[in-house]
């Protein structure tokens, strides 16, 4: 029998997506000392908004500053003077100058440094479904601005709602960077784990491709709120964490990579334990989870997937 899990951190209630909001106001105004603005959601990786809800503008009726912005770069090709002309000097030793000989070494070729393998570089963040949903207004969902905190106010109730559709589009908008669509995936998705009971299990192998998508994004942000959601799921219901089981191949690799992405400070106070945003911390905890909830063969599986993972039932 697996040992009672101990209360941890996910237990609490916290509100993640206001928490994402006050990160972002204190990263602006550190940004600022250096005379810089800090926008989460202004990066290359971000999507761009559309110009209007039905999409963007024809070319012809931009400006032509926007225009020129929105210029696609070509690849750039060898346009000179030698790649044009043909050599007609094509024969052996026979050119326009005399041929030379020298006793000095030959000059090693130049050999630039090898490239670098890019394993931590964020990738391109791809458009949501919860943005293309909300932005038609096909979500029950709508932001509730009473008081110092906004909530989400459900227009339907949550236990209403259709699982196999909504609690996928949901987790898939984790990954926006941009409120209000960050704000509303966060605590939509915690309003329907917390609410799904026995709705939950059947739409597991729905949720694999999203979180997924979310993990690779390799935006330490983003991979912060996916393991916290990822908490919450295996908790949220019975035989979730069993159910995560086979699909751990497609989950784990990305916290193989980044397991051991902790702050070595010394005596040193992290002040983000407190905020619980230390990629390292949050993947040892989630594994814990992992192995806690899947059942005999979660250890093992977590094992072959990430081996320097050690057992917190075993040992």
């Amino acid at each position: 029998m697996l040992p009672k899990i101990q209360g941890q951190a996910v237990g609490r209630k916290e509100n993640l997506a206001s928490q994402q909001i006050v990160e972002d106001h204190l990263k602006n105004i550190l940004k600022k000392q250096e005379n810089q603005n800090y926008k989460a959601w202004k990066t290359p990786y971000a999507p761009k908004n559309p110009h209007s809800p039905f999409g963007d503008f024809p070319r012809e009726y931009l400006p032509k500053e926007k225009a020129n912005q929105q210029k696609v770069i070509e690849p750039v090709h060898e346009t000179s003077q030698n790649a044009l002309i043909t050599n007609k000097y094509q024969g052996t030793h026979q050119g326009t100058g005399g041929r030379t000989s020298s006793q000095l070494q030959k000059k090693e070729e130049y050999r630039p440094a090898p490239p670098k393998a890019g394993a931590y570089d964020q990738r391109t963040i791809s458009v949501s479904d919860f943005r293309r949903y909300y932005d038609r207004g096909d979500l029950p969902i709508k932001v509730d601005h009473q008081g110092s905190v906004n909530r989400i106010l459900w227009k339907i109730s949550p236990e209403q709602l259709d699982y196999h559709h909504y609690l996928p589009i949901f987790f898939d908008g984790l990954r926006e960077k941009m409120d209000p669509y960050r704000f509303l995936a966060i605590l939509g998705t915690y309003g329907l784990l917390e609410n799904g009971g026995n709705k939950i299990l059947p739409v597991i192998p729905q949720l694999i491709i999203p979180i997924k998508t979310n993990l690779n994004t390799r935006d330490p942000s983003i991979v912060e709120v996916q393991l916290k959601v990822l908490q919450k799921l295996v908790l949220s219901g019975e035989m979730v964490g069993e159910a995560l089981v086979p699909y751990y191949r497609q989950l784990l690799p990305i916290m193989n990579l980044y397991k051991n992405k902790n702050s070595n400070l010394g005596d040193f106070i992290e002040y983000n334990q407190r905020k619980r945003v230390n990629i390292g911390d949050l993947i040892q905890e989630t594994l814990e989870l992992f192995e806690q909830t899947g059942g005999e063969d979660a250890y093992i599986n977590i094992k072959y997937m990430i081996p320097t993972y050690e057992s917190c039932i075993l040992n």
